[in-house]
């Protein structure tokens, strides 16, 4: 379909909807929170109902977000008739079942190259920083006036996902869409420091023993490292600050993708990988039902941490050799 009528399409559903389900991801981060809460206070401008679900908790570095206290762990009920997705690749990444989507108009609001447009209709554009910058898109083309509580979570969704502007996803288009929230008038040191500089002592500990576990592979091109539900439970700290651990390892001198794996569960082991230069990540990813993007993505293995670490060592070999080789 013309992306152009397709984005129109969409507006329409908004516009004739009374109210909306809007969903976000398992283990939120500042982009499927802020692009989420923004499109919902944008919606409510326009005089809908809106609900939130997030499977998990708000993390408490993004709890200053504008209405994240609005953000429920139980589904809608009355489920309304519009859903919309934000920043969700597919249906498992926000923990439900298919036929929740039944009898339902299901709006994707996304920008994962391996998003699976499983939506009625799919805005998804794998060229934008963040999902932030299709929702301020979509936000503009309602024509709803950008005010601060939208531009606050709007801006957080851009700098957290964008890697505060450092990662190969950031465009001169996504500086020129900040540049636009900044004038809406953001405290930017409030911001920054609930981001970045608030760090509770679980996640100082939980670092601690990641770094324990960190080995150097393939010449010293991958960074691996491995937590423990033990170490969780050591350190007190939940699955959620176990976000941006991985980048310590990514930041070593020589090293092009690293990976952190974290036990969640029996034989349940979550990876996320990380690459500085031209490795392709979602690529790996994708070989163990994940995905994400080129630099970053995640996956999630059924089997024990020895097991998962011995396939993701072999999988990430196997892409360094053949990048190597061409």
């Amino acid at each position: 379909m013309n992306e152009r009528l397709l984005t129109e399409e969409i507006i329409e559903v908004l516009r004739k909807a009374p109210s909306v389900a809007l969903f976000s991801h398992v283990s939120p981060d500042g982009d499927c929170l802020g692009s989420m809460l923004a499109i919902g206070q944008a919606l409510e401008l326009m005089g809908k109902t809106v609900t939130f679900f997030n499977p998990d908790f708000v993390p408490a570095a993004l709890a200053f977000l504008p209405g994240s206290d609005r953000i429920k762990q139980s589904l809608p009920d009355p489920k309304p008739q519009t859903l919309v997705f934000v920043d969700c690749t597919d249906l498992q990444r926000v923990s439900l079942a298919p036929d929740y989507l039944m009898d339902s108009t299901v709006v994707n609001i996304d920008h994962h190259i391996s998003n699976q447009l499983f939506g009625h209709f799919n805005w998804v554009d794998d060229q934008a920083s963040a999902c932030a910058e299709v929702a301020l898109s979509l936000i503009k083309q309602l024509g709803v006036t950008i005010n601060r509580e939208i531009a606050t979570n709007l801006y957080t969704a851009i700098v957290t996902d964008s890697g505060c502007f450092q990662y190969g996803s950031t465009t001169a288009n996504t500086h020129r869409l900040t540049a636009e929230l900044i004038e809406v008038g953001l405290d930017l040191a409030f911001i920054h420091h609930n981001i970045f500089d608030r760090k509770p002592l679980a996640q100082i500990k939980l670092l601690q023993a990641a770094l324990n576990t960190l080995e150097l592979r393939a010449g010293g091109q991958l960074a691996i490292m491995t937590l423990t539900t033990e170490d969780f439970q050591k350190s007190g700290a939940g699955q959620e600050l176990s976000e941006g651990l991985v980048n310590h390892a990514r930041s070593i001198e020589g090293v092009e993708v690293a990976v952190l794996l974290k036990e969640v569960g029996p034989r349940e082991i979550k990876g996320g990988l990380r690459s500085n230069l031209w490795l392709n990540v979602n690529e790996i990813a994708v070989q163990f039902g994940g995905g994400g993007h080129k630099r970053a993505a995640g996956c999630t293995l059924k089997v024990s941490l020895a097991e998962a670490k011995q396939r993701v060592i072999r999988a990430i070999e196997e892409g360094l050799e053949i990048g190597r080789n061409h």
